[in-house]
């Protein structure tokens, strides 16, 4: 719970006190499987991430934060993705500033925000700019990445046990100090390990020490793992296995067959090993949940035309395998989002997007990502930068209304979600008793919002989000969509709409506005969406 108020003395060293303590698992933010969904559980309830990621130094300035916070509160944002310099903790071999980490801290309760913090240490998009200047300076100890030429590049060695061990230790030490002064508030949600790891413009390391690992047998503990997991393993990764017919043994190419694809597969599973232990090494301090992200691939991209060695659809069965420390793994999206959702709503892999586009694109995929991928978080990239983002600030005012309701509801699989394209112009979406019929209403905006050129860029995605909360009831929000319903279940064939109300839940409370009839419901038979929140109740007959 956030505190706002000044504290007693004896309260402020009795919360100080609770928060360097050990705390009963279920009160540390985690992770929960409920019904058919896996949840984020915070304070003990189910919790909704309606989050934006600042641009990659802004946290580097408590006095540039300052204006930004009160900014962020009334974009209706309730967590901030705030990346975490090595540099700057640890600017110093073995001599820690916390100054940063717990600014941030302080700064995001007071605004009653939540944090997850993006842990920028060995790699950050592939490269190592964030690592410190004592790590940067002493290539002997800590060695780079090598390319097919011979060529050094400004990137860590994942086969560096000596960065292994260096990295660790400042993520310890981290998480030990998120614990000393936030362990008994919750405001850190999350860790993110690194940030779209993987090798370009070549597919692996051409290092001394990759070469030697690449002509080594592959881990007997990988090929462990790929036997229990057969039948479920990504279709991609399974093909290139089963072509070597299922070799239980062997070097890297005789198992996965010679290729980029190949070296991208070894780049993952030390990658994955590395990043691991580095979370172990801060869940030894504090058991928060931790994940690691992807760069995705641009279509037709070849192992090292993106970040070779990333957690990647194909390659998360050896990212599962390589660090099971890790909770799950969470793709960057901004382009193609329906499919990349798809890729990463997968059985033990929870949906957390802790990148994506903004604006008008933001503001219907997050419909989409919490309503048909039962998402538990959403974040576009850069959300400091600029004018406040009005589109995506009118989506999470209504999803942080209903939030309550998604998420009692979705563990019942009684949410729904929809974003239309080209490849989608109409869907029907099953929903409790009722089938929902939806296609395009046209791109009405929302009333009072100012007009916007409708270009590609930023024409309206017709969207909406649908809970069944009850017999014959259901809550819509949305924009630009038309639904009608039919039933699904035995019974009279036609439904009927007996009441639409507009409105608004204010502390969790319906709030009923207008109530709507005649032309606003095509006469009865008709749902439009166009920006808020509508209750409608269903009635049927022959």
């Amino acid at each position: 719970m956030h505190i706002r108020k000044c504290l007693s003395l004896a309260a402020a060293a009795a919360l100080m006190a609770l928060a360097a303590g050990a705390q009963p698992a279920s009160a540390v933010p985690h992770l929960e499987k409920r019904g058919n969904v896996t949840q984020l559980i915070v304070d003990g309830k189910p919790f909704l991430a309606l989050a934006g990621e600042l641009y990659n130094n802004s946290a580097t300035s408590l006095e540039y934060m300052k204006p930004v916070w009160p900014r962020l509160r009334a974009m209706h944002l309730n967590t901030v993705l705030a990346p975490i310099s090595w540099a700057l903790l640890e600017p110093a071999e073995g001599k820690f500033d916390y100054t940063l980490p717990d600014g941030l801290i302080r700064e995001a309760r007071a605004q009653n925000l939540h944090l997850v913090l993006l842990w920028f240490g060995s790699w950050k998009n592939t490269w190592s700019s964030y690592a410190p200047d004592w790590v940067k300076r002493d290539y002997d100890r800590f060695p780079r990445v090598h390319l097919q030429n011979g060529a050094a590049t400004e990137r860590l060695s994942p086969f560096s046990e000596a960065c292994l061990k260096a990295d660790a230790r400042a993520f310890a030490a981290l998480m030990r100090r998120i614990r000393e002064i936030d362990g008994g508030f919750h405001t850190v949600l999350m860790l993110q390990i690194e940030n779209e790891v993987g090798v370009i413009p070549d597919a692996r390391d051409y290092s001394a020490v990759a070469n030697a690992a690449y002509d080594q047998p592959v881990p007997a503990e990988l090929i462990e793992y790929l036997g229990n997991h057969r039948d479920a393993l990504d279709p991609d990764l399974r093909a290139r296995w089963q072509s070597a017919e299922f070799k239980t043994s062997g070097k890297w190419e005789d198992v996965f067959g010679p290729g980029p694809q190949t070296e991208d597969l070894f780049m993952a599973w030390h990658y994955a090993r590395f990043i691991g232990k580095v979370a172990q090494a801060g869940k030894a301090e504090y058991v928060l949940p931790m994940f690691a992200n992807a760069a995705l691939i641009r279509p037709n991209y070849a192992p090292g035309q993106y970040n070779s060695g990333g957690p990647l659809p194909h390659s998360l069965d050896i990212w599962r395998a390589g660090a099971p420390q890790l909770d799950f793994f969470a793709p960057d999206i901004y382009f193609e989002f329906q499919k990349w959702c798809a890729k990463y709503d997968r059985p033990g892999n929870p949906l957390f997007i802790p990148e994506a586009a903004g604006g008008i694109q933001g503001a219907a995929n997050v419909f989409y990502a919490v309503g048909h991928r039962n998402a538990f978080g959403f974040s576009p990239f850069a959300i400091d930068a600029g004018d406040s983002d009005k589109p995506l600030t009118r989506s999470y005012d209504i999803l942080s209304q209903l939030a309550p309701l998604i998420l009692e509801n979705q563990a019942k699989s009684r949410v729904a979600g929809v974003v239309l394209e080209d490849l989608t112009p109409s869907q029907k979406l099953r929903l409790g008793d009722y089938t929902l019929n939806i296609a395009p209403a046209g791109g009405r905006r929302p009333a009072g919002a100012p007009p916007e050129p409708e270009t590609a860029a930023n024409a309206e995605r017709p969207h909406g989000i649908f809970i069944a909360s009850g017999p014959g009831e259901f809550y819509m929000a949305g924009s630009a969509l038309n639904v009608t319903l039919t039933p699904n279940t035995p019974g009279p064939p036609t439904a009927g709409l007996a009441t639409v109300e507009e409105g608004r839940f204010v502390d969790g409370r319906w709030i009923r506005g207008r109530t709507l009839a005649g032309d606003d419901t095509g006469q009865g038979n008709n749902i439009t969406l166009r920006g808020g929140i509508l209750r409608v109740t269903v009635y049927r007959y022959r």
